[in-house]
């Protein structure tokens, strides 16, 4: 598997690297995670960083497919753009933005941004190849299906069916192969949503696909790119024990571990503190 820099950053080396969440969008469905204005998105920055945190995703726009969150671009790039000046005026750490709009990402990169996080691996928004080739930047491609497609489960097979097609896109759009990262897209992939960022499954468990996917995560090692994974706090999890939002810490390090375990490079998470934590103790009982 090839190497992927972002900034300053080795992906795909065998160190994981922890990416922390900020959402500048008061709709995200993790309300703990949504900084808005410049002071406390510079706090938290800092805060991440000094936790452990190589990377910060932000995000405009929820993109969760049970919400009804879609906002205008212009709302979008807003956001974003004044996220980032808070984090760059108080750090240097790299970032990436979660964005499947052209408009957004070009913005986000004239600002000086180290990634494009595509849920939609560059199937949603038809500029979105050429903005990526003409920057240079790596970009995560979400595993999006194609919105005339109802798919069976979503299951591995699937998953790396529909996550080639993105690599294939971005190959003939001229991305070099070594600017991508995989995300299978852990709690997208739904029998009905209220936003077009997610896949259509004909089956009604869509939580039992994302155990399927975690368990099953070296399997993605086909596709020879690293790996970005996000279950924190997921829905999911909510869904298979009951619990609320603010409940779901300790099964989500636990299923954070497992996929590092399993073949993760970056993990995407709100908890950036224990996060670390658990994989250094991951680290200290893989030592020989």
């Amino acid at each position: 598997m090839g190497e992927v820099k972002i900034g300053n950053l080795e992906i795909g080396n065998g160190k994981p690297k922890i990416m922390g969440i900020i959402n500048s969008s008061p709709e995200s469905f993790y309300k703990e995670s949504i900084s808005i204005d410049k002071k406390k998105i510079s706090k938290r920055a800092i805060e991440m960083e000094l936790e452990g945190a190589d990377m910060i995703d932000i995000g405009g726009m929820s993109t969760a497919p049970y919400l009804d969150t879609l906002v205008s671009t212009d709302i979008e790039i807003e956001r974003i753009q004044n996220a980032i000046c808070a984090i760059k005026d108080v750090s240097s750490i790299a970032i990436s933005v979660d964005t499947p709009r052209s408009e957004v990402a070009a913005a986000s990169i004239e600002m000086g941004v180290d990634l494009i996080n595509d849920v939609t691996g560059l199937k949603y928004d038809e500029k979105m190849k050429s903005v990526i080739f003409s920057s240079g930047l790596p970009v995560i491609l979400g595993a999006f299906g194609e919105n005339s497609i109802t798919y069976n489960s979503g299951d591995v097979s699937e998953t790396i069916d529909i996550l080639q097609k993105s690599i294939i896109l971005a190959k003939e759009s001229g991305i070099n192969e070594d600017r991508l990262i995989i995300d299978p897209l852990i709690g997208f992939f739904r029998s009905s949503g209220n936003n077009p960022f997610f896949t259509k499954i004909s089956e009604s468990n869509w939580y039992d696909r994302d155990i399927e996917i975690i368990s099953n995560l070296k399997n993605l090692s086909s596709l020879a790119k690293p790996i970005c994974i996000s279950v924190s706090r997921k829905s999911f999890i909510g869904q298979l024990f009951n619990l609320t939002e603010s409940e779901r810490l300790i099964p989500s390090i636990v299923l954070q571990v497992i996929c590092v375990l399993n073949g993760t490079d970056i993990v995407r998470t709100h908890d950036v503190k224990e996060t670390k934590v658990a994989l250094q103790m991951l680290e200290r009982l893989s030592k020989p």
